[in-house]
């Protein structure tokens, strides 16, 4: 049990705690009992049962106490769920959002950052290098990872070799909620630079529905004529949603 030590108090030193002052008659440095044995618990949970063993609200808890050494962060875990609804969500709303959220600050940001940057380099790395074919859960799961919580629309290109092995995921563009602009030329020729076979469209909806609209349908029909006038392959586009993505191959749309 003498493990336990190596969990540290210790407020993030390139910022200032996110904590509000509590009682002044509490030595600073030190937590009220009460609070000191609720993280030692959530912290033996987690020890013995892991992530499984725990609601999202008690998973927020452990990434906020490195935050906010010196206060009760529960309530503060419950507004951010009531917020973005779910832990995924709350990892991967932006910046901008989270401040909106009474006690949320830079270091509370920086905490949810590393575990949301976290989270997609371990998905990204169970795809990248290796065929799409093997390994198409994996690109899924990776593709919820990184896009299913955006408030805005994003637009990615993945690049496979020969084998449809995956040798490049690019973010080629960024708009709004509900529109993001796409060049057919510029997805062809970053293609030739990286002297890809062929390609995996993917971008996300953020109302939730992959439901594609008009202009997606078209503007795959434009990339699809350009892959095929220079011998490019476009294996599929992926429209994810927040819970559920749309395989335009798989719904008879390529």
């Amino acid at each position: 049990m003498a493990q336990q030590k190596q969990f540290s108090e210790a407020a993030l030193p390139l910022f200032q705690s996110d904590e509000v002052v509590i009682s002044p008659a509490i030595p600073k440095g030190k937590l009220p009992s009460y609070i000191a044995d609720h993280r030692k618990r959530l912290r033996v949970r987690f020890l013995s049962g892991g992530a499984d063993a725990m609601p999202d609200y008690e998973l927020l808890e452990l990434l906020l106490f490195r935050a906010i050494p010196r206060r009760d962060v529960k309530p503060l875990a419950r507004q951010l769920l009531e917020k973005f609804y779910d832990f995924n969500g709350v990892i991967s709303a932006s910046a901008e959002r989270l401040m909106e959220v009474n006690g949320v600050g830079e270091a509370v940001i920086c905490e949810l950052k590393i575990v949301a940057a976290t989270a997609q380099r371990l998905a990204r790395s169970r795809i990248l290098q290796r065929p799409v074919v093997s390994s198409w859960d994996a690109l899924i799961d990776y593709c919820h990872t990184a896009m299913a919580h955006r408030d805005t629309e994003q637009f990615r290109v993945l690049f496979l070799d020969r084998k449809n092995t995956l040798i490049a995921d690019e973010e080629q563009a960024a708009g709004t909620v509900d529109h993001v602009p796409v060049y057919p030329r510029e997805v062809i020729k970053r293609a030739l630079e990286l002297n890809a076979s062929a390609l995996i469209l993917v971008h996300n909806h953020p109302s939730g529905d992959p439901t594609p609209s008009p202009e997606d349908i078209s503007m795959t029909e434009q990339i699809e004529r350009a892959a095929q006038a220079l011998g490019l392959t476009l294996h599929d586009h992926l429209i994810i949603g927040k819970s559920t993505e749309l395989s335009f191959r798989a719904s008879g749309l390529l």
